[in-house]
């Protein structure tokens, strides 16, 4: 019984909670940059876009993580979804990742980021050209920011 029950759980992705948060994403985007990021929340887990978002804690956890960013960062959701979203940078790039993430907080977004990753496994990786937008609330309130971009390599 317990098998059948695990087997008719929907992906993590696709829970009402994940599908409302991607909804956000695809929302606060298309009011940041004037355009969509994806067609549909189901589509943007499967979008050859890398895209993560956090949430507007003191010290962010991941909150998403699509489908490009789960392999690019070679981790399964559960591993990636939940941890300080400061890890996906090595210690000596979380300074020019936390300015870039203040600027964009303060703009409400921003265009052109780059910077240097690193996977689960220690391969480094230069992420270029990334959109940075604030997640807002109905109210207009930030609640978390989200990151997306196609142009990276590794080093």
């Amino acid at each position: 019984m317990r098998r059948r029950l695990l087997q008719q759980a929907p992906a993590p992705w696709l829970t009402s909670g994940k599908l409302q948060l991607a909804e956000l994403l695809l929302q606060s985007h298309q009011l940041a940059f004037g355009k969509a990021l994806a067609a549909a929340p189901q589509e943007l887990f499967s979008s050859d876009l890398v895209v993560l978002a956090h949430d507007g804690s003191a010290d962010p956890c991941l909150t998403y993580a699509n489908a490009a960013a789960l392999r690019l960062w070679e981790r399964p959701w559960n591993a990636m979804v939940g941890m300080p979203s400061r890890l996906t940078a090595e210690q000596h790039e979380r300074s020019s990742r936390a300015q870039a993430l203040q600027q964009a907080l303060a703009q409400q977004s921003i265009e052109g980021y780059s910077g240097i990753r690193i996977s689960s496994s220690g391969r480094r990786f230069q992420i270029h050209n990334a959109r940075l937008w604030t997640l807002l609330r109905a109210d207009g309130s930030p609640c978390g920011q989200a990151a997306a971009f196609s142009d990276w390599w590794w080093l």
